[in-house]
């Protein structure tokens, strides 16, 4: 069972923040006080990055992030798949590193959505009879500037988890349930530099290829 309370709800800030990556935020803002259960698609690369992880091998990353590292920003779930909210720049440079044979070793397929793609986020509020769906949030953004991991911190957390996976290493909550319906909490912490949680040493380099399309 993971171990920390869920928030499933947006707070004003973390719609700001969210609106932000919209070519219209006021728009984007209208739309959501007219319907705030609905799912909304928005454009990578502006506000975000977007790290699209298979289920259980996100949750591992998560653990790692929680466990070991400095934490997390947003996260959400999408059809079985959780996505990892990341500073821009970081899809187009992670996608780099996971070419690298020592890096992606056990690593599952990664889908780095930057500039010129777009992502399906969950609903700013969440009925509070409605049944879980498969787009919900995780972790919900709650400030106008929410820290976001880099690549760094990103590559870091999946080596860990793919070599915990390997090693037959449970993650810290045992078996994982359905990602979509995993409570989560997350405990409010300042994240520590991402130097001191990634003891890795990184090669630099860069990819122009993109991701294209709509998850």
């Amino acid at each position: 069972m993971w171990t920390h309370e869920s928030i499933e709800y947006v707070t004003v800030a973390g719609e700001a923040w969210l609106a932000s990556a919209s070519e219209y935020p006021r728009s984007m803002r209208a739309l959501w006080e007219s319907r705030p259960w609905a799912p909304t698609v928005l454009p990578c690369g502006r506000t975000f990055d977007v790290v699209n992880l298979p289920g259980l091998f996100g949750r591992r990353v998560l653990d790692e992030l929680w466990e070991s590292g400095p934490g997390c920003g947003p996260v959400a779930t999408h059809r079985g798949r959780i996505l990892v909210f990341a500073e821009v720049g970081a899809a187009q440079r992670l996608r780099t590193l996971l070419v690298w044979e020592e890096w992606a070793r056990g690593v599952p397929p990664v889908l780095c959505h930057g500039t010129g793609d777009a992502v399906t986020v969950p609903p700013v509020r969440r009925r509070v009879d409605a049944p879980e769906g498969p787009n919900r949030w995780i972790v919900a953004p709650d400030t106008r500037e929410p820290w976001l991991p880099g690549a760094s911190v990103l590559l870091w957390a999946s080596v860990r988890a793919a070599r915990g996976a390997a090693a037959g290493t449970p993650t810290t909550s045992g078996p994982a349930p359905d990602p979509v319906s995993l409570p989560v909490s997350v405990p409010h912490r300042e994240p520590v530099p991402a130097s001191a949680a990634c003891p890795l040493q990184l090669v630099g380099g860069t990819d122009s290829a993109s991701t294209p399309g709509v998850m």
